[in-house]
């Protein structure tokens, strides 16, 4: 998702000026409209900035931090607190500046009259599934069931993430082992190899020549390498923040051979998950659709979805829409039908959204069984060969000796 930098300002004249995350600039413009906001200017953030790297952003929430406040809101709602008194108890008790005067602004807003979602979208640093869901709590009059399935719709997400998470620690060891054990060969070592064989003048064989030069180069222009690779990691990193560098990388991974497909099934099981939820909670299917369009990272499933949502609107059925899209895996357009056939679409989608959690969680797995003997091989076939180049004269100068 793109940077805009939003200017507007709140029903009391105040004028407010920040970044946020989003689709286009029509999906910001829309969005803080509905939120009751005056919207002045909205521009894309592209390409590389120091200023969007460096400056002035809008904070976030850490997900795990959120969840643990609505259970904890949802524990006093169910106690029979009212929610002003919830909030200040709540908002006294964090730690977290951001967050308690977030909480504060809520507890204000909502005792001069707003409703609670409308409160907590006002803030701009939550998600729109959490505002959505509240709404739909608070038209049914059912806040503490909705809240209860949002927690655990997000405890769920936070478990599954980090299992992935976990899944990736030692491969990311093993590259930061190889990164190191070269960057000591070829700073450390191999220049004492360079002034030995330069005071013994021997005849070096041409792939020990190549790391000699590798190693002086390191040594003698450490500071311009280390230059250039910042630039080239800011450089890319400000890229893929803008609208169409976050494309470009999106289609790049569902290409990927290995790593495509378990990034689409991941998103297919996010999707699955959060229309669930939506839908569980009241919510209509269109409005939960375009919702959970807007809250999907990737772009291509987001467009999708988008597509998606304006054939249902048309009249067709959610399967049908989706498998015109010839995106969607194929079990979960006919999982998604046998829902829709038989009323019970929402459990059909946790369901979608469990099997493809254990798909990907077991490809993850096979891949990481793959990977990691070839990230072995590589590191050993690396080291061999400086340490054979370095060697190579040694075993020759002795040759000559004996003979």
């Amino acid at each position: 998702m793109a940077e805009f930098l939003v200017k507007m300002a709140d029903e009391r004249g105040h004028v407010l000026e920040q970044l946020e995350s989003g689709m286009s600039e029509q999906d910001i413009r829309d969005r803080f409209l509905q939120q009751g906001y005056l919207v002045y200017s909205v521009k894309g953030r592209s390409g590389f900035s120091p200023a969007a790297l460096f400056g002035r952003r809008r904070k976030g929430l850490k997900s795990s931090q959120f969840v643990v406040f609505n259970q904890q809101f949802l524990t006093l709602i169910k106690a029979g607190l009212p929610i002003l008194k919830s909030l200040e108890l709540l908002g006294k008790r964090q730690r977290d500046p951001f967050f308690k005067s977030m909480l504060e602004n809520v507890q204000q807003r909502v005792k001069s009259g707003e409703l609670l979602s409308e409160a907590f979208a006002a803030q701009g640093t939550v998600s729109k599934i959490y505002t959505t869901t509240l709404l739909a709590g608070e038209r049914s009059g059912n806040l503490e069931e909705v809240l209860a399935r949002y927690v655990t719709f997000q405890k769920v997400t936070l478990a599954f993430r980090k299992k992935l998470a976990s899944s990736l620690v030692y491969p990311a060891l093993l590259v930061t082992a190889l990164v190191i054990m070269l960057t000591f060969l070829m700073t450390f070592v191999v220049p004492r190899f360079a002034d030995l064989y330069e005071q013994m003048g021997a005849q070096l064989p041409t792939i020990t020549r190549v790391m000699l030069s590798i190693g002086n180069a390191i040594r003698n222009y450490y500071y311009i390498i280390l230059i250039v690779l910042a630039a080239l990691v800011f450089g890319l990193f400000g890229w893929t923040r803008s609208q169409r560098g976050g494309r470009m990388l999106d289609a790049f991974r569902y290409r990927l051979p290995v790593v495509g497909p378990i990034w689409m099934k991941y998103q297919v099981a996010m999707f699955s998950r959060t229309l669930a939820t939506l839908l569980t909670g009241g919510f209509p299917l269109v409005p939960s659709l375009e919702t959970a369009s807007q809250s999907i990272d990737s772009y291509k499933i987001s467009d999708t979805v988008g597509q998606a949502a304006r054939r249902v609107q048309e009249g067709r059925s959610l399967s049908y829409s989706l498998e015109e899209t010839n995106f969607f895996p194929d079990l979960a357009v006919e999982m998604v039908e046998v829902g829709e056939s038989t009323g019970a679409l929402p459990a059909m989608l946790n369901s979608v959204a469990e099997f493809f959690e254990d798909d990907v969680q077991n490809a993850l797995a096979a891949a990481l069984q793959l990977i990691e003997p070839i990230l072995l091989v590589i590191m050993g076939s690396v080291v061999a060969t400086v340490l054979l180049s370095l060697y190579l004269p040694i075993f020759s100068l002795g040759a000559q000796i004996q003979h």
